[in-house]
């Protein structure tokens, strides 16, 4: 997901040239386009961008694998995954890698590709990638990219197809694009003339986050749309964040319930006796420690996280310790305290305190 500049760096380091697409635009003279006065572009305007940004490939779908949302990698590839070697056929091979991944929660996850591989560019090309040093330079690029805001946005996806009207540079009409999908659009703007205008043919709509669609009326409602997606990355990200520094406090620490409130009733007394052990592995165990007759109540947890942190807790065979099973979203936490809503029952919270 990059401009020209960023392109031209990848395909330097590759030795490979940019392609040229020649797309299935239908060109059509006798369709007639908003006031150009008020509605027109150049190549290097916001609007443009922005059309650019969000027709980039997007290849964050594998990031887990990868680490570089700027690029996927063409399958088959064989990868060492935290010490086991997988080949990836197909995209229902990636659960291989995503189950070695999750085996441990706070362990450095390591991915080492076999080279040569085929990576997909944002630009749409692909470049074979032999050695580590290469890989590393897309690397670079990807995170200069998302530096300067020139990366993909995964959050807006237009919804094709759109129409595109063309001016000179005395605004007078020239013709229209019909664009049929991302990549049609990415390289019609990237290769726009510098000495011509376009509008947008609006209303468009667009799919964001969550699969919500919104229509589109006006270059400065395509603006909020992206403006609204970089906002929701950058909180999903910092979830994420907040996702994996909770893991660490589970994990280093030891817990007792402090409050479990449901309905203004308060039972913590219930687990009074007993402090909750949070394994590196997502298993946990909830041990008496005034009763040593008093059987463990083993069970699992995991923490996932979308603008907000969940802790999903999972006892077993204990009928106290499984009024606890419920998705929490977290709402709180420092290193000895941690604060959960229900997702289900806004009513029940339960607060979380290491000892």
């Amino acid at each position: 997901m990059k401009t020209m500049k960023n392109l031209k760096l990848i395909a330097t380091v590759f030795l490979t040239a940019l392609l040229t697409f020649t797309s299935c635009q239908d060109e059509i003279d006798n369709e007639t386009g908003e006031n150009p006065n008020t509605n027109t572009n150049t190549a290097n305007s916001q609007t443009a961008n922005n059309l650019e940004r969000s027709s980039m490939y997007d290849g964050s779908f594998d990031d887990f694998l990868d680490g570089v949302s700027c690029s996927s990698i063409l399958l088959p590839v064989t990868a060492t995954v935290n010490n086991t070697e997988v080949t990836i056929i197909s995209q229902a091979d990636y659960q291989q890698v995503l189950d070695i991944l999750a085996e441990f929660n706070t362990d450095d996850d390591t991915v080492v590709l076999q080279f040569p591989v085929t990576v997909a560019l944002s630009n749409y090309t692909e470049v074979v990638v032999t050695n580590q040093a290469e890989y590393d330079a897309i690397n670079e690029a990807c995170e200069q990219a998302e530096a300067n805001a020139e990366n993909a946005l995964s959050c807006v996806d237009i919804n094709f197809p759109i129409t595109i009207f063309t001016y000179n540079i005395n605004a007078e009409q020239t013709g229209s694009v019909v664009i049929e999908s991302e990549e049609q659009l990415y390289n019609y703007i990237n290769n726009f003339n510098e000495d011509e205008l376009f509008s947008v043919n609006y209303p468009i709509t667009v799919t964001g986050a969550g699969g919500n669609t919104v229509t589109i009326s006006s270059d400065a409602d395509l603006q909020s749309s992206v403006e609204d997606c970089v906002m929701q990355e950058d909180t999903m990200e910092d979830a994420e964040g907040n996702a994996n520094n909770l893991e660490e406090i589970l994990v280093d620490g030891l817990f007792q319930v402090e409050s479990f409130v449901n309905s203004g009733v308060d039972t913590a007394n219930d687990y009074v006796e007993f402090t909750i052990d949070f394994a590196n592995d997502l298993s946990l165990v909830a041990e008496n420690t005034v009763n040593s007759t008093v059987e463990n109540v083993e069970g699992t947890y995991q923490v996932t996280s979308q603008t907000e942190v969940f802790l999903n807790l999972n006892f077993t065979s204990n009928a106290n310790f499984s009024l606890l099973n419920q998705n929490w979203e977290v709402t709180s936490f420092n290193n000895t305290s941690i604060s959960l809503q229900s997702t289900t029952n806004a009513a029940a919270t339960l607060v979380l305190q290491q000892i």
